[in-house]
Order: C-alpha cells, then structure tokens, then sequence
C-alpha cells in the first residue's frame, strides 16, 4: 500500500476502505509519510469529502493512534464539552467551571489556537504559572482535588490528531466537516467521558458559516458519539458577532473570570449558561429545560455527585445558582492553583500579562453597527500577535482586542469602535485597517439574531 495511491484514489472522489485509513493514520504518526503527502490528503478530502463510514474509521484510527484514558476511577459523572472555535470564545473557562461546581466531574483536554480562532490551552498558559502540561498522575489528581481539570494534548495522547492539527492549521484545510469531526471527536473519546457536549458555531467567526451547515457538522459528530456508547449532544451558537468583548488571551481570562463574578457580558454569559446547563443534563445531574430537550434521564449508578444534586432541579436554574454564590469561579480558581497557577490574577487583572503599546480606533461615521466580520476581527488580533498564521509562531499573551461597540449598537463618528493591545506600535496601522474593514455601519439598527441557535441530540435538531 503506497500513500500516493491513496491521495490519487481520494482525489478522484472515491471511497477508502478501513485499512487504507489505518494505513495513512498510522504511517503518519509513525513519520512514515511526510508532511507534504499527508497536506495532499487532506486537501483532498477538503474537495471530495468523506462519507459517515470513512469519517467514523477515521475518528476510530486517531483516537487509538496512543493511548485511550480510562475515567472510571473517578467519582462522579464526568462530563466534556468542546467547541468548534470562534473570535472571543473563552466559554470553556466559564461553563466547566460552572458545570464542575454543579458536581460535574471536568476532566478536559483542550487544543491551541487553530487559524483566526483562538485556544482555550493559550489563554490558560496566560496566567502567570499555569501548566498544561502534566502527567496522568498529576491529571487524576487536581481532578479529584477540584473536580475540573483543563490539559493540552500531552504524551501519547491522540497522537494523530496532535500532527494533523498542526498541520491543518497551516494549509488551508481547517473548514472541512470530515476532518473536523474526527479531531474533535478522537479527542473527545480518547478523553474518556462519559458525556459529551460539543458547542459548534455559525456565521462570519465560525467555520460553518451557516446554520445549516453548524446542523450538518453537529449531526455528525452527535452520530459519532453516540455509536460509541457515548451520552452526546450538541448546541449550535452564534458566532456572527465576536463572543462577549474581549478577544485575546490574557483578556479573554479577565473577562471569563468577570463573567463569573456575575459581571460580564450580557451574550457572553448567556450562552455559557446554556452550555454548562446541558454538561449536567447529559451526565444525568439536572433535567432539561421545558422547551423539550431530549437528552438523557440521570442514572443513580453514576455516583455520588449525582446521587447529591436533585435531578429535579433544570440545569439552568443550578447554573444561575453557581453564579449568584461565586462557587464556579472558587472552583477556576482551585483550578489554577492546583496547576501551578496565580489564582488571585483571576480577580486582579493588573498580574496577567500586560500590552505594552494601546491604540483607540475611532468610529468613521455616525450610525449604527450593521455587520461585522468577526473573521476579519479574529485576523485583526493575528495580526497584533494574539494569534498564530505558522505553528511555529510565538504569541503575545497580553496582544489583542477590546470591543467598545457591536453589532446593533449606535455609534458616533470619532467615538472609540475598539482598543488595540499589542507589543510594538508598528503592528497597529495594519491591524487598524482590517478592524475598521471588518465593520458595517448604517442608519438603522439591524436585527439581531439569537445566541443559541438550536439544541441537537441522537433523535434530531430542536430550532429555537
């Protein structure tokens, strides 16, 4: 079997059996077939697709690439949630801790920055101390310590996916329904939860730009999950406008950590509700909202964190409780020092990192915001030295964008439109272009769609 047989067969438009899959997954990992055949796979998959089967062999031969960890020595339903990436996504480090403090068992491995979207492992790395990187040992340990834990891939974990991230990132293979849902899914089943939530984005910072095409990814990964024994669902949120109004890592933390205080913004904190409400209807810890989620009924025979929390409560009304009472933020903060972490720079911004250079971008024109191209914001903070456009690229951790007006907004000529954050002054005036490129303005208010779009289970999607 020779990969360029392989990428001649896909280029065609035809089928690859289950050990040709195997084949090039495992060559690849082996370092057997070099990075420049594997990008030609991968783009040809991008123009010919994979139907259900190949996309489940493929899921099948990354998540078994290494080695598959093994949650049932923990105490408690364990629960992960994973989102498909956008511009001011941070909801990783507001709805686990939540869900966490509602006895949910967060036991999360977490990817970097991929493309104009940033990475839950980069704003962690933000704070001063913290470790993604740790043994199992020390993985089970904060686990049980505090109930959540948040990695980046490390050891032999999903190998597979770990190279062909990279190198997705970097040649234009990103937005690919196939090749998405077998990353996110072999990381998701090598994790070892019990439950998983999948948070799949739409509109101009997403990868599926449509609801549409968010319904067919979250079906498919869903159809994944499930047919491997897992409790799966998915929410489609929007991803038309940036989440909440900071993007960049060390910002995105300050405005997390803001959001659990009960103060952050309005979007930002509706939707991590909604994610971290379904984490614990999932692994069976409350029960759906009345609008009909069909997700699953809580099983006693998950343990003792489930047996301790009413099922009888919804899960939204538990969240709101973890808000008001501060326990989900207790809870990052057990978190981050457990990891090595500054615990207090949650709750004083000033010990993240810090720009050394700001520049005030002024509104052009009177009006309203009518659009923004949330793509192009994600670019602007690239180009600022928040994100990376090479692997190889460092980041600036105190880099990126602060959001003074949205999408429905009103607006005057020369009012502040946004704050740039970045290490040097030179970077600004290319960065300032392709912000002030990225907004529409118009005479009246455009109307607005809603943040969480629909609710997807095993049995079909429900369109709010």
């Amino acid at each position: 079997m020779r990969m360029y047989d392989l990428i001649e067969k896909k280029k065609r438009g035809e089928s690859l059996s289950q050990p040709e899959i195997q084949f090039l997954v495992d060559g690849y990992v082996e370092e057997k077939i070099p990075d420049y055949q594997m990008a030609a796979m991968l783009m040809a998959i991008c123009f010919q697709g994979m139907d259900r089967r190949e996309t489940a062999w493929l899921t099948l031969a990354m998540e078994h690439s290494g080695e598959v960890v093994d949650l049932s020595s923990l105490d408690g339903p364990t629960v992960d949630k994973h989102s498909t990436g956008g511009v001011g996504d941070k909801t990783t480090l507001i709805a686990a801790p939540l869900a966490a403090a509602c006895g949910a068992v967060v036991a999360k491995m977490s990817g970097r920055g991929l493309g104009h979207t940033g990475g839950t492992i980069d704003k962690l790395e933000s704070i001063p101390g913290f470790r993604t990187a740790l043994s199992r040992e020390e993985f089970f340990q904060v686990v049980r310590k505090t109930g959540l834990s948040v990695i980046g891939q490390t050891g032999n974990l999903v190998p597979a996916d770990k190279k062909m991230y990279a190198l997705r990132d970097v040649t234009a293979t990103v937005d690919c329904i196939p090749l998405i849902a077998s990353s996110v899914m072999s990381k998701k089943l090598a994790a070892g939860s019990q439950a998983i939530l999948l948070d799949v984005k739409t509109g101009s910072g997403a990868f599926m730009k449509t609801p549409e095409e968010a319904a067919k990814l979250a079906e498919e990964m869903v159809a994944i999950g499930c047919a491997a024994g897992r409790r799966t669902g998915a929410l489609i949120t929007d991803m038309d406008v940036p989440l909440g109004r900071m993007v960049g890592n060390a910002l995105e933390v300050q405005e997390a950590a803001q959001v659990l205080q009960g103060r952050g913004p309005a979007d930002l904190t509706e939707v991590c509700i909604a994610l971290a409400a379904d984490m614990l209807v999932l692994c069976g810890l409350a029960e759906p909202e009345a609008e009909g989620s069909e997700t699953a009924e809580p099983e006693a025979a998950w343990g003792k964190r489930a047996e301790a929390v009413s099922p009888r409560r919804s899960g939204v009304a538990l969240v709101r409780q973890a808000l008001a009472d501060g326990s989900g933020l207790e809870r990052l903060k057990a978190m981050v020092q457990a990891q090595g972490g500054d615990p207090q720079a949650l709750e004083h911004p000033q010990r993240l990192p810090q720009a050394s250079c700001r520049y005030t971008v002024l509104a052009p024109a009177d009006g309203y915001v009518t659009h923004m191209d949330t793509e192009g914001i994600g670019i602007a903070s690239m180009l600022l030295g928040a994100g990376r456009s090479r692997k190889e690229d460092a980041l600036d951790y105190g880099a990126g964008i602060e959001l003074r007006k949205k999408t429905g907004e009103p607006v005057r000529a020369g009012e502040p439109l946004a704050v740039l954050y970045a290490g040097k002054e030179r970077l600004f005036p290319e960065a300032e272009k392709k912000l002030l490129a990225s907004y529409a303005f118009g005479p009246e208010p455009p109307s607005l769609r809603k943040h969480v779009l629909a609710r997807v289970t095993e049995k079909g999607i429900t369109w709010r």
